[in-house]
């Protein structure tokens, strides 16, 4: 089935998340130590990802360009929103913010090659191995986020499934646009800009300043518009 990989992923992030409630009663020094660990792991993948481009003025106008549109459409104030529903629906949680743990934990399970290319691996060729391998370190990531952040961790499955599940459904209708050497090409590019974003992230976790992170998404999307328009001009001319 196409969303196998998807569901054992959406799957492996819930029973993370409870087990890392469960952890919830961790000293408080220990949880700060923990999540600077996490926040500099993630900025060193950040900086990785976003070192793969090959077109580095396509990531910044992409990044710019995003920016621009996720302010204008308040995506991070929407996300906000509705981790503040989903924390009025189940309660508020004794040890973090459920908003917060929500939003931080989709943003990091949501951005990245690995959520693309697994997704469009099981729409197109049923193979779920990449998925399956996102899913144990999103479970085992997701024991650590919930200690530290909170059980708000686990409703980060509900986006984690929508995402990866549409493109994992529209994946046999990319293919046919597009040839395989220019969807590598954007995935590649996408990487790099996800890797910025995953910085800004990181930033956020360690505290060093506050980035507006769910209003940068639109980038993901420009990005690859972006790569077929340049190849076509190049083509063209």
């Amino acid at each position: 089935m196409v969303l196998t990989g998807t569901i054992v992923n959406a799957i492996a992030i819930i029973i993370g998340g409870l087990l890392g409630a469960f952890l919830s009663n961790i000293p408080p020094k220990i949880k700060v130590t923990v999540m600077q660990g996490i926040g500099l792991a993630v900025l060193i993948l950040g900086v990785k990802m976003g070192l793969e481009t090959k077109n580095f003025l396509l990531v910044i106008f992409s990044i710019v360009l995003g920016s621009i549109i996720g302010e204008l459409l308040k995506i991070e104030d929407g996300l906000d929103k509705l981790g503040k529903w989903i924390e009025g629906k189940v309660g508020s949680s004794r040890n973090g913010n459920v908003a917060n743990a929500f939003v931080t934990a989709t943003l990091v399970y949501t951005i990245g090659a690995m959520a693309i290319l697994g997704a469009l691996n099981s729409g197109l060729d049923n193979n779920h191995q990449l998925l399956y391998l996102k899913s144990m370190l999103d479970g085992f990531s997701a024991i650590v986020f919930a200690s530290t952040l909170g059980f708000g961790v686990i409703f980060s499955a509900i986006p984690v499934f929508i995402y990866q599940g549409t493109i994992a459904i529209l994946a046999k209708y990319i293919h046919l646009l597009v040839s395989q050497e220019l969807l590598d090409l954007m995935i590649l590019e996408i990487t790099a800009t996800g890797g910025i974003l995953i910085i800004a992230i990181a930033l956020n976790v360690l505290e060093i300043k506050k980035v507006r992170v769910g209003n940068m998404l639109p980038a993901i999307i420009i990005t690859p518009i972006g790569v077929a328009i340049i190849e076509w001009l190049t083509k063209l001319f």
